[in-house]
């Protein structure tokens, strides 16, 4: 009855074939399903013919104009029919017509607040901009909504405040910037701990945080499910919790990710399937914790992190691959060690392919206390130990390869091994 057809790009509406064409191709059909029915009737009855009356009678007659009026009124029908049909159509576009201009009319309006300079007007903005995605009529207007309030977020800050500050500025123009951004950060975490059935859920959609830079906030238990997460070159400082915070499938992008200073937590959080980048980031000021976190199955990538200041804690992390399915890789793959205390205590590597190779321990304080290899699947090989400490004390399980000496000899200096290990060379 009508189709929606191609249209130019840029353009959208509904199309419905001329109402001529569409009447005929309708009663031809009518006439096609009446022919099979009596066709199947006569079948199944065995008719081998009709019987021919010479003469017509009254009750003849009557049955003749009796099928008359029914085609009239069967043909009646069909138009009306087909005529109902079409202005449903029409009415159910221009319906989605008149949503899509009040979503847009909104739309606008809070866009607009959110260039005003009350910090009050930006609130208001936000919020608008929150509830218009819960209300969008279709996925892109509500992916649209979602990037304006991750713009806001990669917004940079008024040039009269001094972006390297790690502490809040206490200007009331300031403060009223910081507590608009906490807001952004907050409904976008409330929306991603919403199930993925529920009607205001924020799962599987694209967040592009890119360059931002988050001096507070919580994203913990936000449940990052498919799509794409990018914080690629964001800096964090102040208070930024992640606390339980999971990220199943698809990408996340943490690379070239600067902690600059305050406490950044992903205790507890989960990375699991699809990629996980922290490659280029630098650690260089302030705690980030890893502590408890999962890290199953994908690929974890810390290549070329730099642990530069800080403390930096992964203790009690789990890696490992997921059971029945592809192990799981981290690699830290060039990483460089210089002068952050970085902490693995009591992690746990199995199940992973973890690379260590060529990664720089020159300064600081890395720790491995309590920590269980399983699989001998971890690699230090070409790892470069030239200062600071490097401990393995009470660590368990095979002894991860590039770490013992294969003739017998002492570790490299800085880095203390268990016995056991150095023993269980000595036994090969």
């Amino acid at each position: 009855m009508s189709r929606q057809s191609r249209l130019p790009e840029g353009r959208s509406g509904l199309r419905l074939w001329p109402v001529g064409s569409v009447l005929a191709l309708t009663f031809l059909a009518s006439v096609v399903v009446a022919a099979a029915v009596f066709l199947t009737g006569w079948d199944l009855l065995g008719a081998r013919g009709i019987e021919r009356e010479r003469q017509l009678t009254s009750k003849t007659v009557f049955e003749l104009v009796k099928l008359s009026f029914g085609v009239v009124a069967g043909s009646g029908a069909l138009v009306a029919l087909v005529v109902a049909y079409r202005r449903q159509r029409v009415d159910e576009d221009g319906a989605r017509r008149e949503a899509t201009r009040l979503h847009t009319e909104r739309f606008t309006g809070a866009v607009g607040q959110l260039g005003e300079e009350p910090a009050a007007v930006r609130l208001g903005g936000v919020h608008a901009l929150a509830g218009l995605a819960d209300d969008a009529p279709n996925r892109a207007q509500r992916q649209t909504c979602i990037d304006v309030l991750c713009a806001y977020l990669r917004l940079p800050y008024p040039p009269e405040e001094d972006p390297e500050r790690t502490e809040v500025g206490g200007s009331p123009r300031h403060v009223g910037l910081h507590e608009v951004r906490r807001t952004v950060v907050r409904l976008i975490r409330d929306r991603l701990r919403l199930p993925t059935d529920h009607p205001h859920s924020w799962q599987g959609y694209d967040f592009d945080f890119t360059g931002a830079v988050l001096d507070g906030g919580s994203l913990d238990h936000a449940h990052f499910s498919g799509g794409s997460v990018s914080f690629e070159g964001a800096v964090f400082r102040g208070s930024v919790v992640l606390n339980g915070a999971r990220f199943c499938g698809g990408t996340v992008n943490f690379t070239g990710v600067r902690f600059a200073g305050g406490t950044t937590n992903f205790n507890g959080a989960h990375f699991s399937g699809g990629r996980v980048s922290f490659e280029d980031a630098r650690f260089c000021g302030g705690t980030v914790g890893f502590g408890a976190a999962l890290f199953t199955g994908g690929t974890v990538s810390f290549k070329g992190a730099h642990f530069a200041d800080g403390a930096v804690s992964f203790r009690g992390a789990h890696f490992s691959g997921n059971p029945g399915s592809f192990r799981g890789t981290v690699s830290f793959h060039g990483a460089r060690f210089c002068g952050a205390a970085v902490d693995f205590d009591r992690a746990r590597f199995a199940g992973s392919a973890v690379d260590v190779g060529s990664a720089d321990f020159s300064a600081g304080a890395v720790t491995f206390t309590g920590a269980r290899f399983a699989d001998g699947s971890a690699d230090f090989t070409r790892a470069t130990f030239s200062g600071g400490a490097v401990g393995f004390a009470q660590a368990q399980g095979e002894a991860p390869a590039g770490l013992v000496p294969s003739d017998g000899g002492t570790a490299p200096a800085g880095v203390s091994l268990p016995g056991s290990w150095h023993s269980a060379r000595t036994r090969s």
